[in-house]
């Protein structure tokens, strides 16, 4: 069985997230992939209808692992690029924080700040595909990961052999959306997919203070001595960013933020360009 890191943080100590929002999907399995053979060709996407929010899973703050998380009060214009994980065997039939079954072979997520429930696209920034899915569960809580798919979404979108896949997740107004447009905007997310994906970097700060900034940046060269270590400034916030990269894989990102974080550092993130 091919072990993923991507869920080792829904275990029993996610009762602190459980007791702030009503329900949530927990346990101390290793997670997999189902044993038989699934045709995620005959699974549709999600269809965005318009609800109301749940009333279990929308706290104002929720707080994890010593982390305070904010749920967003609207979904409006959320747009934002990631790493992308899924869970399957382990969490099935157990339920998500509102209060729902979760099952691997439904078109659902995860996600640490959208309101309950959010209907998104998500597209694979390396392959073009796009899928829709129905946010009903919180996470993920590993490092660097935006978002958590079932596992037949995960299939679809082409990241459940490797566990983890770079994506786009965009929010859906279900008022504005219909099938002819759901088309329509696959296809033209999909060509923009193929042409915009770049490179992958780490970025360990952010400094209105360019003194600070370079400091970092030597700080870096020192544990990465053979990586390049990038100091530029934003135009638009005027702050003064250090990233490493470009990196050539999750795994590699991975590594490379624990040992940011392991030295001082706790918030390095991925950013996609």
């Amino acid at each position: 069985m091919q072990k993923y890191d991507h869920r080792l943080f829904r275990n029993a100590s996610i009762l602190l997230l459980c007791s702030a929002i009503s329900a949530c999907t927990f346990g101390s399995k290793r997670d997999a992939a189902p044993k038989r053979h699934v045709n995620v060709a005959n699974i549709p996407d999600a269809v965005p209808r318009i609800e109301p929010k749940s009333k279990g899973g929308n706290p104002k703050s929720y707080k994890v692992f010593g982390k305070t998380y904010t749920v967003m009060n609207s979904a409006e214009g959320y747009v934002e690029r990631g790493i992308a994980s899924w869970y399957g065997t382990a969490f099935h039939g157990n339920k998500t924080s509102n209060g729902e079954t979760y099952s691997m072979y439904q078109m659902t997520a995860a996600h640490k700040s959208l309101p309950i429930p959010t209907y998104v696209q998500v597209r694979n920034l390396k392959n073009g595909k796009s899928i829709v899915v129905r946010v009903n569960d919180r996470g993920p809580f590993h490092h660097n990961r935006i978002i958590d798919l079932s596992y037949v979404a995960a299939k679809k979108l082409g990241i459940a052999g490797s566990g983890t896949g770079l994506v786009e997740v965009r929010s859906i107004n279900p008022r504005s959306w219909n099938q002819d447009q759901q088309a329509k905007a696959i296809r033209v997310s999909n060509n923009k997919a193929r042409a915009s994906f770049d490179s992958l970097f780490i970025q360990a700060g952010a400094f209105a203070s360019q003194h600070n900034a370079s400091q970092l940046q030597k700080q870096l060269h020192s544990l990465f001595p053979n990586k390049s270590i990038q100091l530029a400034k934003n135009d638009q916030d005027q702050l003064f960013r250090v990233r490493i990269g470009p990196i050539k894989s999750v795994e590699e990102a991975d590594r490379i933020a624990q040992t940011i974080s392991d030295n001082g550092h706790p918030t390095p993130h991925v950013i996609i360009e």
